[in-house]
């Protein structure tokens, strides 16, 4: 893994066509919840089609939060070991996304973060029927079962189900229920 060190967001900008990482790290030690944002959104708004991971401390339920709603692939905290942090590296690259534990659980109890991205709220993302189909989902119902009791055909159940994975980057069902459980909380059960 080839590693290339740039002083921030801008200077990457300024250089993307000399740099071809496999994964942007934004190491946001001492910054601001709005300057990350800002920082995540400036990538988003740029095209850069690569996986970002945000560095900052671990206690910091903020830049966690910040960094999911923002659609960053990770969060690494400061004070873990660095071969926990190769993997994941490793992993983010691979396609996955790594958030530690105990900061996203920290962040159910923590108020909502102010600062906001180009990013659509998590919220907002779903339609009233796509939270109605989540929620079954959740229960393990089929799509037979759903189509019945949303009083809609089961293709359409199909149409949805296929929507909610896309905005969810998920691969099947199950990712599906697990994301939304974690995006949405137990309100929405």
């Amino acid at each position: 893994m080839k590693g290339v060190g740039v002083g921030s967001v801008e200077e990457y900008l300024d250089k993307v066509s000399d740099i071809q990482p496999a994964v942007i790290v934004v190491c946001a030690m001492d910054a601001s919840v709005s300057d990350v944002s800002s920082q995540l959104a400036r990538l988003k708004a740029a095209g850069i089609n690569v996986p970002v991971i945000v560095m900052a401390d671990a206690s910091n339920v903020d830049l966690i939060l910040t960094a999911l709603n923002c659609e960053a692939n990770g969060f690494i905290p400061a004070d873990i070991s660095l071969e926990i942090a190769a993997h994941a590296l490793r992993l983010v690259i691979a396609g996955g996304k790594y958030f530690p534990v105990n900061g996203l659980l920290a962040a159910r109890r923590a108020p909502p973060v102010s600062a906001s991205c180009e990013v659509t709220p998590k919220t907002t993302l779903f339609t009233r029927r796509q939270i109605a189909v989540i929620d079954a989902l959740r229960k393990g119902k089929a799509n037979k079962i759903i189509a019945y009791e949303l009083n809609m055909c089961e293709s359409t159940v199909k149409v949805h189900v296929r929507n909610i994975m896309k905005k969810l980057n998920a691969k099947n069902r199950t990712e599906v229920a697990y994301l939304a459980g974690e995006m949405l909380g137990d309100d929405n059960r």
